[in-house]
């Protein structure tokens, strides 16, 4: 009788042990997981359309409006909750709309460009006080898909030459206009 039990209680320990490492390994992959993807990358993120180097801008005609463009021809963006001194795109708002990287200039263009320190100490380029950004919703230049948007805790706009908000493109929520100054 004591080997008949003792035969039981064996899978029932080779089951636990199973068990048990497959916990452990899942656990392992879900702290890998969390370190690889939960931290932005010192560019803030976005790809590499994207990313702007330092340097020359361009501009382009966008929706009727003479828009800044990074070198790829992608829109730039100010956000309402900057100020002329700092960024509030940090994190996953950094990796949707990644800060273009400053010093930058746009040949033509009448405004005044400049940089701040990011958070993580980077550079980023600002023009007429807005810090700018583009947006990895954008798929292809051109686009400004992002103009007019209330994302992050705030509204987006493109930069236009003008120095002034563009319009919201049609269907986007605005809840108003202007930089938000």
């Amino acid at each position: 009788m004591i080997r008949s039990l003792a035969l039981r209680k064996a899978p029932n320990r080779r089951l636990r042990v199973l068990l048990a490492l497959l916990a452990a390994a899942a656990a392992a992959a879900v702290v890998a997981a969390c370190s690889s993807s939960g931290t932005p990358s010192s560019s803030g993120g976005g790809s590499s359309a994207h990313a702007a180097a330092a340097g020359s801008l361009n501009t382009a005609q966008i929706g009727g409006a003479t828009v800044l463009t990074n070198t790829k021809g992608f829109t730039l963006y100010s956000f309402a909750p900057d100020t002329s001194t700092k960024s509030n795109c940090n994190g996953t708002c950094a990796q949707n709309w990644p800060p273009v990287k400053g010093p930058a200039t746009a040949s033509g263009v009448k405004g005044t460009f400049g940089t701040i320190k990011r958070s993580d100490g980077s550079t980023q380029a600002t023009f007429d006080g807005h810090p700018l950004y583009t947006f990895v919703g954008d798929t292809a230049p051109g686009q400004a898909k992002g103009n007019g948007l209330n994302a992050a805790g705030g509204l987006w706009h493109e930069i236009t030459t003008s120095g002034s908000a563009a319009p919201a493109s049609a269907g986007a929520s605005s809840g108003g206009g202007g930089y938000g100054y």
